[in-house]
C-alpha cells in the first residue's frame, strides 16, 4: 500500500458516542412513556431523524430539535411545555459530556505520526466536533481536521482534493462500512473497518464486504500488524 495519508472517523472511532445518546434516547422515552409504548417512540424519533438529515445535517442540535418534533407529533401538539424544557435540557446534556477515549486510540495515533499524514475526517456538528477533538487532547496528532456535512464519494473526493493526493494514497478508519468504508472503496481509496458494540441504525450495512483495499480489525491498535 502506498498510503501517504490515514483518515480517522471520530465518534465511536477515537471516543464514545453512541451510546450517549442511546442514554439520551432513553430518558425522551421515560418522558412520553404516558402516550406510546417504548419500542414505537424509538422508531418514530428514528423516523423524524432520518426525514430531518437534509435539514440539519447530523448532530446533537439537529437530534434535539427532531425529539421536540416527535414528542410534539405524538402528543398532538397538547405536550407540557416543561417536557420541551426537558429536551433541551437533554441536547445541551449531550454536548457537554465528557470525553470517553477508546483503548488504544492514543498509542495508534503516537506510532503512525511521523509516517503519515494523519487527518480528522468526520460527520456532525462544527462547533461540537471541534469541542470534542479539542477536549480530547489528540489535536496535535493531526495534520488537518475535516467537519464534513456527509461522507458520500463526492465528499471524499473533495478532501482528496484538498489534500493533494490520489486515491489509492488515502487510507479511512472508521466504525461505519456506511460513510467510513464502501464510498472510499468506491473510489479507489483503502478502508479499515473497526467495529464498535453499538451503530446507529441509519449507519448500519448487512451485506459482507469483500474487496482488495479493505481490511476489518477488531481493535484499532491491530492496524500496526500492517502499516
Amino acid at each position: 500500500m502506498d498510503i501517504k495519508v490515514i483518515a480517522f472517523d471520530a465518534d465511536d472511532t477515537l471516543w464514545v458516542n453512541e451510546p450517549y445518546f442511546k442514554e439520551i434516547e432513553e430518558k425522551f422515552c421515560d418522558l412520553l412513556e404516558d402516550y406510546l409504548p417504548r419500542h414505537t417512540l424509538v422508531k418514530e424519533l428514528f423516523k423524524t431523524e432520518i426525514d430531518n438529515l437534509s435539514l440539519y445535517g447530523y448532530g446533537v442540535k439537529g437530534f434535539m430539535l427532531s425529539m421536540i418534533e416527535t414528542a410534539l407529533r405524538v402528543t398532538n401538539n397538547t405536550l407540557n411545555i416543561e417536557v420541551i424544557e426537558k429536551a433541551i435540557g437533554f441536547g445541551k446534556e449531550l454536548l457537554q459530556k465528557d470525553i470517553e477515549m477508546l483503548d488504544g486510540v492514543e498509542d495508534v495515533l503516537k506510532m503512525l505520526k511521523g509516517k503519515y499524514r494523519l487527518v480528522v475526517a468526520t460527520k456532525g456538528d462544527l462547533l461540537d466536533q471541534e469541542r470534542k477533538l479539542k477536549k480530547s487532547g489528540l489535536e496535535h496528532y493531526f495534520h488537518h481536521i475535516e467537519i464534513m456535512s456527509d461522507k458520500q464519494e463526492k465528499d471524499y473526493l473533495d478532501l482528496i482534493k484538498h489534500l493533494d493526493i490520489e486515491p489509492q494514497e488515502f487510507l479511512m478508519m472508521g466504525n461505519s462500512l456506511k460513510s467510513d468504508v464502501l464510498p472510499v472503496l468506491s473510489i479507489g481509496g483503502h478502508a479499515v473497518h473497526i467495529p464498535y458494540h453499538t451503530t446507529w441504525a441509519h449507519e448500519t450495512v448487512e451485506h459482507k464486504v469483500e474487496h482488495a483495499n479493505f481490511k476489518q480489525v477488531q481493535h484499532m491498535t491491530e492496524v500496526l500488524n500492517f502499516l
